[in-house]
């Protein structure tokens, strides 16, 4: 089992910064990539950003390609998303997750293990 624990979710205005980390614990040598998901009110679960946790490779959606940076540091077991230029349309319930292979990293059903989400509002 994998515990993972957000933090730093909050309220920005439109084309502010927030900071969300993404603390694991447990059996965490088994998690080949983690990443970040958002679901907005009414909203199915969308795929945000994810790290290769061997090797640091990250990829993104296309929404947040440029705004948004994961990174991770190994030693800490602990993920990072910087959130910079946000707009309202980035307003979800932002959830840390970790899986134990490789593809598919964009599918939420694929993930094994998820946090409790954060919430982020971005006010115009």
């Amino acid at each position: 089992q994998v515990q993972l624990v957000e933090s730093g979710g909050g309220l920005a205005q439109a084309g502010g910064s927030l900071r969300l980390s993404c603390a694991a614990s447990g059996r965490t040598f088994g998690s080949a990539m983690m990443g970040w998901f958002r679901q907005a009110p009414g909203k199915e679960r969308e795929f945000v950003a994810t790290v290769r946790w061997s090797g640091g490779s990250t990829y993104y959606a296309d929404s947040v390609k440029g705004r948004f940076t994961i990174s991770r540091v190994v030693a800490k077991n602990t993920m990072y998303l910087q959130m910079n230029s946000l707009k309202p349309e980035d307003t979800a319930v932002y959830y840390c997750a970790s899986k134990t292979n490789s593809g598919n990293y964009y599918s939420a059903p694929e993930y094994d293990f998820w946090g409790q989400g954060t919430q982020v509002t971005v006010s115009s």
